[in-house]
């Protein structure tokens, strides 16, 4: 199996959103698949909540109905979200099963535990059903995401040795973070011999289109690639990593990857050392560290788009621009969702944040950047 997956969070858009609300683009994402498996790449990662659920159709109708099912591995996540009781979690893994259209999962997560959600996991013996669907052959492999501090990690693989594999979010900008502790995370993965599975590699785009105009220049005076492809082969440089996901949004950064991770080298020493001088810029700059994972706006009373608007204020800290401004207005008032302003602090989208940031301090901070002549701000 080659190092490079397909996550299937951000898939493209009919309406030209990305991981959000709307209709997934069928006929773009058939093409990114076809690629996809021609050029030798099996993996495919999708969650019941991936895009408000249409991730699994997604895969169902551009990937299983098309393709032979032993030549692609797909993966599936016990989400959080979706059940109460140990008694929900097999009819909610069949629903699974018939919107991907599948018999069995290759892999199966359970999905973005973090210290409190493990404890639920742990005391609704989630770990016990997914053992028994792995007997009866519905799981080839059964692992864990994970979103939370490094003792959190050594305690859930001390306490289930069961657990094949960890997924963890582990990019360059990350690996020096207290609050993330990517370093320290994969570390523990070493320590008990589990083989990585590493998401947002290029930190939802940040490290790839949105890098700063200094830091890109760093990157591309490399003469070697796009920026995604230092994020992307430095995470899959690591000795304990086998599987690198991008969650690819467009046909031509599905080439993009292909490229370069198809005769997969790691990075060299120059490369490295310009990675170190890319990372030395974006901890000078005051940004949000988030990566438009959306699983902030689903239970939002306000609907207010939350990683739009943070977008939007780090483009401001980085570039300075006018048209930060009017993409605020056009991702807030005249998309008909709400403002950072309008955030009433009942701290659903700071509970399921994987990046753990206090999001409604942010969106004041966000409303206090754009909303200086509005009262409420």
């Amino acid at each position: 199996m080659k190092k490079f997956g397909f996550g299937c969070m951000r898939l493209p858009m009919l309406a030209g959103e990305v991981g959000g609300s709307g209709v997934v683009d069928l006929e773009q994402v058939s093409k990114m698949v076809d690629l996809f498996l021609d050029n030798g790449f099996t993996y495919f990662d999708t969650a019941h909540g991936y895009i408000s659920g249409s991730s699994e159709t997604a895969m169902r109708e551009c990937l299983v109905k098309r393709h032979p099912r032993d030549s692609f591995t797909l993966t599936d996540k016990l989400t959080g979200n979706y059940w109460q009781k140990q008694e929900d979690i097999r009819p909610l893994f069949e629903k699974q099963l018939e919107a991907c259209g599948v018999t069995y999962f290759d892999y199966y997560l359970m999905h973005a535990l973090t210290n409190e959600l493990y404890d639920r996991y742990k005391s609704s013996h989630a770990f016990e059903e997914v053992l028994a669907l792995k007997k009866e052959g519905k799981i080839r492999h059964m692992g864990i995401s994970f979103h939370d501090k490094a003792y959190v990690l050594d305690r859930i693989l001390k306490e289930q040795p069961e657990i094949e594999y960890v997924q963890i979010q582990y990019n360059y900008r990350d690996i020096t973070d207290s609050g993330v502790e990517s370093d320290k995370v994969y570390d523990v993965c070493v320590k008990y011999n589990k083989p990585v599975i590493v998401m947002e590699p290029c930190k939802g785009g940040a490290l790839a289109d949105r890098l700063p105009d200094q830091a890109k220049g760093i990157l591309n005076a490399l003469h070697g690639g796009s920026p995604a492809s230092y994020a992307i082969r430095f995470a899959a440089s690591q000795p304990q990593v086998f599987m690198v996901l991008s969650g690819m949004s467009t046909l031509e950064q599905a080439q993009d990857n292909i490229s370069y991770m198809k005769d997969f080298k790691p990075l060299d020493d120059t490369e490295r050392k310009a990675v170190g001088e890319v990372v030395d810029i974006l901890h000078g700059m005051n940004t949000i560290a988030c990566t438009a994972c959306h699983y902030c706006t689903d239970g939002c009373p306000k609907k207010i788009r939350i990683p739009d608007l943070f977008s939007c204020y780090n483009a401001k800290q980085m570039y300075k621009d006018w048209n930060s401004s009017l993409y605020y207005s056009v991702s807030s008032e005249k998309a008909g969702a709400g403002k950072a302003s309008d955030c009433i602090r009942c701290g659903q989208c700071a509970r399921v944040c994987p990046q753990h940031l206090p999001i409604p301090d942010l969106l004041q901070k966000v409303a206090e950047e754009f909303e200086k002549g509005d009262k409420k701000a």
